[in-house]
């Protein structure tokens, strides 16, 4: 298992927990934008030269 499923595995289990325990409550508007947005803006924030080592880095992760 990749980390990104890894990933996707665990944002939807902590949005599906805080519907359960919250029932669209703030809260959990809070932490469906946090699992979203947060990955978002961390790529955002970093340098195109980072962006570009980034992308060199997932191409040879993935076999190319």
């Amino acid at each position: 298992m990749s980390p990104v499923q890894k990933y996707a595995i665990g944002a939807g289990a902590a949005v599906l927990l805080s519907l359960i325990f919250f029932q669209f409550s703030w809260i959990t508007l809070l932490v469906i934008l946090g699992v979203v947005a947060a990955p978002v803006v961390g790529y955002l924030m970093l340098d195109p030269s980072q962006r570009e080592r980034l992308k060199r880095a997932r191409r040879r992760g993935i076999g190319h």
